[in-house]
């Protein structure tokens, strides 16, 4: 990457910065390469923050995303950028403006409200540690309090997809699906509609197993990654899947954040 290609792209936040910083990130993935940085200034909570903020984003020939709540702030914001030329963008300015235009209604103005230690955060923090208990087939006992098991092939990502979705208050269980492994009778118990079944192309799993025998310094030709090996433990997966009456996504070329969406879309209905 060329130096003169990058740049910076300054996240403002009256609160932790956390939604403009997502949104940024989700951009840099439209795009065939990563052309900037990012630099996150959370807690702002005076104009003068705001004036030094725009002052080092002109220097850097940056830009800045911003979620602030607070009106001053926000005047400071457009004014200050005016004087300077720089390029910002009000992440929830226009959907608060919609709000406010659909609905007849005014806004609390209050920072932070995302992240309030309310009965919804606790439900969050209860379901990450759920999902880490029940990793990996562990506690099996639990699938039965489980809002989601995943079932699949190792590879397959049964365990960041059980993180993500604990992040958005779902407790989540997973089970990896081995030919040699008995699978627990809990499984029985399920209803039908919280199993989720993932599949992948054959060649895409024994590629990234074989990534993995590197990392772990195992042999190049282990059977873990060995393509038949990988075709038989599919084709007993998806046996399994559909006896039990899994909702099966194919995960190939599917982000994270794709996978859950299908799989939050799928548990709600």
């Amino acid at each position: 990457m060329n130096e003169q290609n990058e740049g910076w792209v300054y996240v403002c936040s009256d609160s932790v910065g956390e939604t403009a910083e997502a949104v940024a990130r989700a951009t840099f993935r439209q795009f065939q390469r990563e052309q900037a940085k990012i630099k996150r200034v959370g807690n702002v909570r005076t104009e003068g923050e705001i004036v030094a903020l725009l002052a080092e984003a002109a220097a850097a020939r940056g830009f800045v995303a911003y979620t602030l709540v607070q009106p001053e702030l926000r005047e400071a914001m457009r004014t200050e950028s005016l004087r300077l030329g720089v390029r910002t963008v009000d992440i929830m300015g226009p959907m608060i403006q919609a709000y406010v235009d659909t609905f007849n209604d005014a806004p609390k103005r209050v920072p932070g409200l995302l992240h309030v230690l309310d009965d919804e955060y606790f439900r969050r923090v209860e379901a990450i540690e759920f999902a880490v208990r029940c990793d990996d087939g562990r506690e099996p006992e639990s699938m039965r309090a489980a809002d989601i098991v995943i079932l699949g092939v190792s590879r397959t990502s049964k365990t960041p997809l059980s993180i993500y979705l604990a992040h958005k208050g779902y407790k989540v269980a997973n089970l990896p699906l081995v030919p040699e492994a008995r699978l627990p009778d809990e499984l029985r118990r399920v209803p039908p509609g919280r199993l989720i079944g993932l599949t992948m192309e054959a060649e895409a799993i024994a590629k990234i197993r074989q990534e993995r025998l590197k990392v772990v310094g195992l042999p190049f030709g282990a059977l873990y990654a060995d393509p038949a090996r990988v075709e038989a433990e599919l084709r007993y997966a998806n046996d399994v899947m559909r006896h039990y009456g899994c909702h099966i996504i194919d995960v190939s070329n599917r982000a994270i954040e794709e996978t859950a969406g299908l799989i939050m879309d799928y548990i709600n209905r």
